[in-house]
């Protein structure tokens, strides 16, 4: 059951709604999202950076004749909540009608057994002093590694409280609360008068599921420590590994691609392409917003509709793409439950727990398998379109010889397409960790071009 606090937010939510219906509106949903924060940054021993921050807002839309608009407020007042709903009103009998526009089908909502299985209420309570401890073990630990480790970004820590309501004029409402935590270093290297950063990090649900802070400060630090002395190569074709880090960004550019508002305006590779093969048989895609710890889980998405799993590709094939109800329509397909939403916009597709399917080889297994070739540890700038796949970006990372990392690398750039990107996907790591919306495993494409002097 839903706690008493957690209820008034809710029924706040369902006030709006009905105050839509009662001044006009065919239709209404309202969103309200409760938020509490807690940060801190320590580095080489002092406290730079302590905030505590709370903030709670309501969005509201309406539907008339296909035409919807939306307001949102900080204010919970009933006179806010009425006034909100007639300049809603009022916005939407100005704007255009979409035939697709209006909520999901009655029949598709269920009662759902919300409990509190994401918050983690004994870890949001400890003492502020013991979270700033926690920064500060993790830049220690780093700084403590290496005599090279000779400065440091600091160490943060950061704990927070998210309550997500949802109602609308089927008759459903429903709120779930989430937490979150996460940990980080970002220490500094030098060596013969040059400097390298890098960074680690962790982050769940749970606090006591994070990496502890020697974990997070050594794994940084050695980050930090293998881009000293790195050399420029020449330009070549060779195989490249991404490590999970920039592994998960390359399959944030796939998500996006399979997003539904992406796929009907025309604007992805991937748009008609169902039932096609789009990557090699090793590729399985999958967002599955029921993970038990999954930082994006939630049991209804931000249109109330229960959530369930959405295998989008399957040993390469793609089966479906990222959909909210309206792109959904548009497309002539059902809803993944894939809703996301701000307090002050609509719905629109995106990801909860979008991950490559790991395999059972580990990253060291993939870096033995490459004669030559690159492992990419870090991925610089903007260089992806959508539409036609292309791939461009710049990058860093460690030169692989007879199969082992053999020195730091930089100022390189590696293209390649998309969609040949995922064809040559061989090999799959077994290193699959959820620090985002979009995870990955370290992986190998075959081959792509690097540009180098």
């Amino acid at each position: 059951m839903i706690s008493q606090r957690y209820r008034q937010l809710q029924e706040t939510a369902e006030e709006a709604v009905r105050q839509a219906i009662r001044y006009g509106a065919d239709e209404a949903d309202a969103v309200l999202l409760s938020e509490n924060e807690f940060h801190t940054n320590t580095r080489n021993g002092e406290v730079e950076v302590i905030k505590q921050a709370g903030k709670k807002s309501l969005g509201l839309r309406v539907i008339i004749d296909h035409r919807s608009a939306i307001a949102s407020t900080s204010d919970f007042s009933l006179s806010t909540v009425e006034s909100l709903s007639q300049e809603a009103i009022a916005a939407a009998r100005q704007t255009s009608a979409d035939s697709f526009l209006c909520l999901p089908e009655r029949a598709l909502y269920r009662d759902l057994d919300l409990t509190e299985r994401w918050v983690d209420a004994e870890g949001l309570n400890i003492p502020g002093d013991q979270k700033i401890a926690l920064a500060a073990a993790a830049d220690k630990a780093a700084r403590d590694l290496d005599p090279r480790i000779q400065n440091s970004e600091g160490g943060s820590f950061t704990s927070s409280e998210s309550v997500w309501c949802y109602a609308n004029s089927h008759g459903y409402s429903g709120t779930f609360p989430h937490s979150l935590f996460s940990l980080s270093a970002i220490p500094v290297a030098v060596q013969d008068g040059m400097m390298e950063r890098d960074y680690w990090f962790s982050a769940s649900c749970f606090l006591k599921k994070l990496r502890s802070p020697r974990e997070v400060g050594e794994v940084a630090a050695r980050r930090a420590l293998r881009r000293l002395g790195a050399r420029k190569i020449s330009s070549c074709e060779a195989p490249v590994i991404f490590d999970c880090v920039t592994a998960s960004s390359v399959m944030q550019h796939v998500c996006e691609a399979l997003n539904g508002c992406a796929i009907y305006r025309k604007a992805s590779f991937l748009a008609d392409r169902l039932g096609e093969s789009i990557a090699s048989r090793a590729v399985n895609l999958i967002d599955d917003p029921t993970l038990a710890e999954g930082l994006g889980s939630r049991p209804f998405d931000a249109e109330g509709l229960p959530t369930n799993p959405a295998p989008l590709v399957r040993q390469g094939k793609l089966e479906s793409y990222l959909l909210d109800s309206y792109s959904a329509r548009k497309l002539g397909l059902r809803t993944t439950t894939s809703a996301t939403r701000t307090v002050s916009g609509g719905p629109v597709p995106g990801p909860s727990n979008f991950y490559l399917k790991p395999g059972e080889a580990t990253p060291q297994q993939l870096i033995a398998s490459v004669g030559r070739g690159l492992y990419v540890t870090e991925l610089i700038g903007f260089g992806v379109n959508l539409v036609s796949g292309d791939f461009s970006q710049g990058a860093a990372g460690v030169w692989i010889e007879a199969g082992e990392l053999a020195y730091p690398v930089e100022e390189i750039t590696i293209g390649g397409n998309l969609s040949g990107m995922l064809q040559s996907i061989d090999a799959i790591a077994n290193d699959l960790e959820f620090l985002a919306p979009v995870s990955s495993p370290t992986f190998k494409i075959s081959h792509m071009t690097i540009s180098g002097r």
